[in-house]
This record gives C-alpha cells, sequence and structure tokens, in this order.
C-alpha cells in the first residue's frame, strides 16, 4: 500500500537527495536563489535551481458578523493591485510568526485582535521555491484609534480596506476575482472551519517546514 492510500493524516516524510555542488546565483534584498547539482535515483546527476524566501504569515481577520477584512496594494511582480488578506513577510529574526501576524493585521489592518488560530501551512511554490506561509484566523477585532494606526509607505501608502461577507469572499475566490494563493487558501480554510466547527490549531503549533535561522524564536 502507498503512503497515499494508507489512512489517517498524510505526513510527508524527509528525503534528501544527494548535491554535489551549489552555488549562489542571485541575492537580492528579500529573495536569493541558488543551483544544485543533484545526484537523481538512476545516478545521473540535473541541475535544480531553487529560489530561497524567509517566509511569510498571512491574517484572515473575522468579524463577529462574519465579515473578513481584505486590503488592495500595489504588486510590482504582476503589475496590478490586488484584493488580498492582510500578510507580510517573516524577515525578522527578533518576531515569531504569532508576533508577526499580529504586527501585519495592526500595520495593513488597523486591528488588534483576542484569538488566534492556525488555519493553514502552505509550501507555495516547493518545485522551484523553498516558501512557506502560516495563514492565521484572527478573532474578537477592535480597531487600533486613528492616532495610534501606523504610518504605512512605499506600496502600502496608498493600501485600501474593504470589509466582505466570507461566502462572498469565497465565492470571489471561486470566480477568479480573488487571485493571490495566501488569500484564496486563507479563506477557503477560514470557511470550512468556520461551518464545519473545526478543532484550530494554536496559533504557535509546530511548524516543521519553517526554517530556524540562528536567533529565530521560533
Amino acid at each position: 500500500m502507498s503512503d497515499g492510500e494508507q489512512g489517517g493524516t498524510p505526513a510527508s516524510l524527509p528525503h534528501t537527495y544527494p548535491v554535489v555542488d551549489s552555488q549562489e546565483v542571485f541575492r537580492g534584498r528579500v529573495t536569493s536563489a541558488r543551483s544544485d547539482r543533484v545526484v537523481m535515483p538512476d545516478g545521473s546527476v540535473s541541475q535544480r535551481d531553487v529560489v530561497q524566501l524567509p517566509g511569510a504569515v498571512g491574517v484572515v481577520a473575522l468579524d463577529a458578523t462574519g465579515r473578513v477584512l481584505l486590503v488592495r496594494q500595489y504588486r510590482h511582480p504582476v503589475g496590478r493591485r490586488l484584493w488580498e488578506i492582510p500578510a507580510g513577510l517573516l524577515d525578522s529574526t527578533e518576531e515569531s510568526p504569532s508576533d508577526a501576524a499580529r504586527r501585519e493585521l495592526f500595520e495593513e489592518g488597523g486591528l488588534r485582535a483576542t484569538s488566534w488560530r492556525t488555519l493553514v501551512d502552505l509550501l507555495t511554490s516547493p518545485g522551484m521555491a523553498d516558501e512557506t506561509i502560516r495563514v492565521m484566523l484572527a478573532t474578537g477585532l477592535s480597531v487600533v484609534p486613528p492616532d495610534q494606526e501606523f504610518v504605512r509607505f512605499d506600496e502600502e501608502a496608498e493600501l485600501e480596506r474593504r470589509w466582505v461577507p466570507l461566502d462572498e469572499a469565497v465565492r470571489w475566490c471561486l470566480d477568479g476575482s480573488l487571485e493571490n494563493g495566501i488569500t484564496v487558501a486563507g479563506l477557503l480554510a477560514a470557511r470550512f472551519a468556520t461551518g464545519q466547527m473545526v478543532d484550530l490549531r494554536p496559533a504557535d503549533a509546530p511548524w516543521p517546514a519553517r526554517k530556524r535561522r540562528e536567533g529565530d524564536l521560533r
């Protein structure tokens, strides 16, 4: 019986092909890339290029009436302004993922939350990148007073906010209106979790795919 045919929760098993050579080919402000020469099962050697990213967190902020917060901002790689859930990079060694989620909700959403749960963990493109993202559900929301709001800059300076019923946001995922992968995964997971009363993991639940760097809190 194969792994996919066994009962219970599926698990991705540790498995590594030998790397005979690895070279960094690019280093930017956030992203880097390396080129590996990897031994295949038949003994041949193939090149595999890997994009290296720090990871990120996303937040589905759900209010007491069943609405979720979406924000719209410019995304340079696609040359468009996209509606998304609040999200941000895990590019600081001084923040845990849950602390980063709280910061992003404050900065982009102008909100605080009293309850946090983990919705889904994502490997966004495991065939070419090591990026992993955790999407959290935030409830028990309160609005940050205007005089305490975060002063946004760069793309976020023209950020827009919109409250949308969760069911409507899910329909936008299915009709292609919402395209950001973190957003689509988070909203669909939130809809399922709220409808099925799923016992979600805590915000600081183990995150095996998250690579720990020196100084990381998790």
